[in-house]
């Protein structure tokens, strides 16, 4: 929302309506009608893809770097998947139809959600190519940065049993690859969360799909990302800009 023209801004913001999010909640089912398009603030959503027999498999994850209820609403206007919500916080969202209103009469806002779903695509298509080739540990590390690129914090109040189901794994498999990334001194683990120590020694151990990912992101949507803070605090990490969260309709 941040990087929005402040004209195309002020042509959303009177239908925009500041919504909390709890851990767990599931926006859309595979196939329900969307109704809203959301703007997450510090809610972090995954889109994942059921299985007959009950497995999940993520296929994308929406923060305050963009938005998500609209790249299939074009013209099925039914959901890809389960939006769930990974990360408790706040969003704002907008009915279907004015989304759809505000992208035909304003160009510049039309232009920028064309951008941010090409680099959703990527994502998209960067994770499957990951998923297949690529091990464990490196895919977790990924996700974690994904997560944490997303954050204001360095602690992910993230569970074992939610980060296998993301990633297709027991949860054995991945209390095992914290257990080798804490003892690394990449993470410290805690009771329901995960705290990333190294962030550098994190981006090192993660797959090349992070990094492309990222590069598609900065190319596609310019200052996605804050720079680094080089000062002599903790290992530096990139924040994801974002607007000031509308106030609460009444």
């Amino acid at each position: 929302m941040a990087a929005l023209d402040l004209e195309d801004f002020a042509l959303l913001e009177p239908s925009l309506e500041a919504v909390i999010l709890p851990r767990g909640t599931v926006l859309y089912e595979p196939g329900d009608p969307i109704r809203y398009t959301y703007f997450p603030h510090d809610a972090i959503v995954s889109l994942v893809d059921v299985m007959e027999d009950g497995r999940l498999a993520e296929v994308a994850m929406f923060g305050r770097e963009g938005l998500f209820g609209l790249l299939s609403a074009f013209v099925s206007r039914e959901a890809f998947g389960r939006y769930v919500v990974q990360i408790p916080g706040s969003v704002s969202r907008i009915p279907l139809d004015h989304m759809h209103e505000a992208i035909r009469t304003r160009p510049a806002l039309q232009r920028q959600v064309l951008a941010y779903n090409e680099a959703l695509l990527a994502q998209a298509y960067h994770t499957v190519a990951c998923n297949a080739v690529h091990p464990v540990e490196a895919r977790c590390c990924r996700w974690l940065l994904n997560t944490h690129d997303r954050l204001k914090q360095d602690a992910l109040p993230l569970t074992h049993e939610f980060l296998a189901e993301m990633l297709g794994v027991q949860r054995s498999t991945v209390s095992a690859t914290l257990r080798g990334l804490q003892g690394r001194g990449l993470i410290e683990q805690y009771r329901g969360g995960i705290v990333v120590l190294d962030r550098t020694k994190l981006e090192q151990a993660a797959c090349e799909c992070y990094r492309k990912i990222r590069f598609r992101f900065e190319t596609l949507l310019p200052g996605t990302f804050a720079e680094p803070d080089h000062g002599n605090g903790p290992p530096s990490r990139s924040v994801w800009f974002a607007a000031p969260t509308p106030k609460p309709r009444r």
